[in-house]
């Protein structure tokens, strides 16, 4: 249940706040609902295939995959980070990917993009160090 209220709420959100104010919402809610949780990788599938289906706002992208798996994780008493990072391509465009860490190592990243996390330049990590 708690899977399925977090894919329905969390992608739209984004399009209406920053990151940074959504993290603080959803580590409180996290900690709130402390509860079992299944096995991690069957998770991140089921979030896969649940936002590859649905439209936008809700449409996958790295940022929304993460922030819906960011709160499923830390709901489950994991330590996970949410980072954020850039890069420039080889006709100067600027390009943006999220991905999660756990125990500073890149988590549930799918495997046509499990390299691409290490070709951006981090800009935020949530939870933010400066609290």
């Amino acid at each position: 249940m708690r899977a399925i209220l977090a894919t329905a709420v969390v992608p739209p959100l984004l399009t209406f706040t920053s990151f940074a104010r959504l993290e603080r919402a959803l580590s409180t809610a996290a900690r709130w609902s402390r509860a079992g949780a299944p096995d991690d990788q069957y998770a991140a599938n089921w979030v896969d295939g649940v936002l590859d289906r649905l439209p936008n706002p809700w449409l996958r992208t790295c940022l929304r995959r993460a922030s819906v798996l960011y709160y499923l994780l830390l709901s489950a008493g994991r330590s996970v980070e949410l980072c954020i990072g850039v890069r420039k391509d080889t006709r100067g465009e600027l390009h943006a990917h999220a991905w999660l860490l756990l125990d500073g190592a890149i988590y549930l990243e799918p495997a046509n993009t499990r390299d691409v996390a290490s070709q951006f330049q981090e800009i935020a990590r949530f939870p933010s160090v400066a609290k």
